[in-house]
């Protein structure tokens, strides 16, 4: 299956769990193939994320890995996905929380192009904004599993400052909405957008810019979305995959037509945004707007 003829996302991630799943069991590709019967070759293909699964193959591997029951049910549910010729995985329902698949392509990325027009990005959010968005999206959730939910999302942005691999470029553009809406406590969004601007002004490989509502109607009307694009080289190459999630699943694209479509979106965007200088600037005078 070509990247035209489906979203080739499912399979590449799960390819990399099962060979994660290898990995830590300490079996190499060679006694794999072994004892699944199959060629190193296959296993290779399968691990590159080159062809789709059967449950049944995803279930024995597991099996071998001694990999725990509710993983390989979803590793299972995924191979199912990788025969889908369009993909719109609903992960909150078949997939555990842990077990997100963009978190995946975002550690993978060489470069994020992010456009959000209601909210400061996960990966510069503070603590303090996580929180806060966390009370109003998920009001019954009980606090020992909020505060879970807000470490894992906190240490996603670790990845901005590794040393190796390099981090990747993270670019965004945020509608003016997004840094004017506040939070309930408005100190807090007061640091969250004083944090926003120092980050974009001490990083070189960060770079927000604001969307002006005197800009008037724009192309991304539709909503949120992250472009992912990755390293080059390799035999099987990742290509480029739009992000953009809804209130009940996310869609991933990554046909060359739709990454294209999109990609001309966010040079749109670009051309109607204020200069970086800018918009640290406008950033800067709101946030401090909420500090008085």
């Amino acid at each position: 299956m070509t990247s035209e003829a489906g979203s080739t996302v499912p399979r590449r991630q799960l390819g990399r769990y099962l060979r994660r799943a290898r990995e830590d069991a300490g079996i190499t590709r060679e006694a794999a193939a072994r004892e699944l019967e199959w060629s190193v070759q296959k296993l290779w293909r399968i691990e590159n994320g080159a062809i789709s699964m059967r449950a049944i193959d995803v279930r024995n591997m597991c099996e071998l890995y001694q990999v725990e029951r509710e993983l390989t049910e979803a590793l299972m549910a995924l191979a199912r996905e990788t025969k889908a010729k369009g993909w719109w995985q609903s992960y909150r329902e078949a997939i555990p929380q842990y077990f997100e698949l963009y978190v995946g392509l975002e550690a993978a990325a060489r470069c994020i192009h992010q456009y959000e027009p209601e909210l400061i990005p996960g990966l510069l959010q503070t603590e303090e904004y996580v929180l806060a968005l966390s009370h109003v999206f998920e009001p019954g959730m009980s606090e020992e599993e909020r505060q879970k939910r807000v470490s894992i999302k906190l240490e996603r942005q670790a990845l901005l400052k590794r040393r190796l691999p390099p981090p990747p470029e993270l670019h965004v553009v945020l509608n003016e909405h997004a840094i004017r809406r506040p939070i309930q406590d408005h100190a807090a969004m007061s640091r969250q957008l004083r944090r926003l601007a120092e980050v974009a002004t001490a990083e070189s490989n960060i770079s927000v810019r604001v969307l002006p509502l005197s800009a008037g109607p724009h192309s991304a009307a539709a909503g949120a979305f992250a472009l992912l694009d990755f390293p080059d080289g390799g035999a099987n190459p990742e290509p480029s995959t739009v992000y953009s999630e809804g209130a009940t699943g996310a869609i991933y694209l990554d046909k060359t037509s739709e990454v294209g479509t999109y990609r001309d979106i966010w040079l749109r965007l670009n051309e109607m945004t204020l200069d970086e200088g800018q918009s640290i600037d406008l950033i800067a005078t709101v946030g401090k707007e909420y500090g008085t």
